[in-house]
């Protein structure tokens, strides 16, 4: 017993160590870090290794068919299924009548936070959103997570979705 608990001490020194090695690059540098990092109301995170991603950006020049092919994809393919489920459904119903504006708005709701947590959170009330998302997309999304015609969401929609002409 006494080894487990000396190779599990091991394992968090080494562990701590190593988060200041891999992160001590970018401490400090405000364009290398995403700010809106989640947190469980019960996690004290103290575990956690954020890995810093580089800075959310615009696409200009991209067309407008092409934004919304990729934001459907990017909608199904979340790091955890509660997103994957309730963000493709509602890139389903929503993105084919989204303005280009709604669409960049969008773009950088599920492009810009570093942790599918706080999307989670924001769409269901559960945490407040930053100032920079609170807009009329996250409206829509707040009223799709309530789900007021009592839907069966258990999983993404079907791929032939895809091919579908909007209605």
């Amino acid at each position: 017993m006494a080894a487990v608990a000396a190779a599990a001490a091991s394992a968090l020194r080494l562990l701590a160590s190593s988060r200041h090695t891999l992160l001590s690059p970018f401490v400090g540098g405000p364009s290398s870090r995403r700010f809106f990092r989640g947190e469980s109301p019960s996690d004290s995170q103290k575990d956690m290794l954020e890995i810093p991603l580089p800075p959310w950006e615009e696409r200009t020049d991209e067309p407008i068919e092409t934004k919304r092919a990729r934001l459907l994809y990017e909608s199904r393919k979340r790091g955890m299924l509660e997103n994957c489920i309730l963000l493709s459904l509602f890139a389903k119903e929503n993105l084919h009548q989204m303005t280009e504006r709604q669409l960049n708005l969008y773009d950088r709701l599920i492009n810009e936070p570093s942790n599918d947590w706080d999307i989670y959170y924001w769409a269901t009330e559960a945490k407040p959103a930053p100032e920079i998302f609170e807009n009329d997309v996250m409206a829509m999304l707040r009223d799709f997570a309530k789900n007021k015609n009592k839907e069966r969401r258990l999983r993404a929609p079907d791929l032939e979705y895809l091919f579908e002409k909007p209605s």
